[in-house]
């Protein structure tokens, strides 16, 4: 009877622990397909948000000439505005400056980004992976265009001593690519896309505000013009917009499900340029 029941825990017991096997391997093979999944809408947000002006219509021919404005109009102000904030520089707390520089860079953004994703990938957190895939598609699609822009443009950096007018296409050397400019673009990418996820205007605000820092120290540190940034903030809200809405169709958590508005103004007065952000 004892050798019996000796038998019968043995066999529970091997029988338990073949079962704890087999859910460990599936659920390494579960975070391995929602892994390959991911990827794959990562690719194909970013073929996605390239090939979306060949579906604009009316509206959104508007909205892009309403961003060319902007664009050119903050670009008549660039010797003002480059001067007033070259003057702040100085006084700007070093970090700041320091945060500005660093999180706009690619490596970063990608530690970050990357980091964000594998935290929801692992804890089985769809919300938190969604978004660290918007952040990944965003920042790689944003990232390309601006490095082909950068060249294509070949526009003068402020530190060059060259006019905001002085454009040399295709010049390797990097102070001829200054438009638009790239810690913009990635810094406020995260932080839109980031705060897709909250209704609250305020933490909203607060992200956009964190968001635009890294393109603000670049305008301190001399190596963007203004227009640079405006230009670049337009195309990172351009790119998530996009992408996000591809990426419902790919996801059970969605943020465009309340509507959602942004513009963009200049103010200007004698001796002042301002932007105002409604949302």
């Amino acid at each position: 009877m004892k050798i019996l029941f000796t038998l019968l825990l043995c066999t529970i017991s091997i029988s338990v622990s073949g079962q704890d096997m087999a859910n460990d391997v599936l659920d390494e093979k579960n975070n391995w397909q929602l892994f390959t999944y991911d990827l794959g809408n990562i690719f194909k947000s970013v073929g996605h948000s390239y090939t979306r002006p060949l579906h604009w219509q009316g509206k959104q021919w508007a909205t892009v000439a309403g961003v060319g404005a902007a664009t050119g109009v903050s670009y008549l102000f660039d010797d003002q505005t480059t001067e007033f904030f070259a003057e702040q520089g100085d006084d700007i707390p070093e970090f700041l400056k320091t945060y500005g520089e660093k999180y706009g860079s690619p490596q970063v953004n990608y530690m970050f980004t990357g980091g964000v994703y594998l935290t929801g990938l692992f804890t089985k957190d769809e919300k938190l992976r969604r978004t660290g895939v918007l952040l990944i598609a965003s920042a790689t699609s944003a990232g390309l265009l601006q490095q082909v822009l950068k060249s294509a443009v070949g526009r003068a950096r402020p530190e060059s001593g060259k006019s905001k007018a002085t454009f040399d296409p295709f010049n390797s050397n990097r102070s001829y690519h200054s438009f638009p400019s790239g810690h913009a673009m990635l810094a406020f990418t995260n932080a839109y896309a980031i705060a897709k996820q909250f209704k609250s205007p305020w933490v909203k605000g607060g992200l956009y505000a964190v968001g635009l820092v890294p393109g603000i120290s670049r305008l301190w540190d001399n190596q963007h013009w203004f227009s640079d940034m405006v230009f670049g903030i337009a195309v990172s809200i351009f790119t998530v917009e996009s992408i996000d809405k591809y990426l419902d169709r790919k996801y059970n958590e969605k943020y465009n499900d309340q509507a959602k508005k942004l513009s963009w103004d200049l103010n200007f007065a004698p001796g002042q340029v301002g932007v105002t952000m409604r949302f």
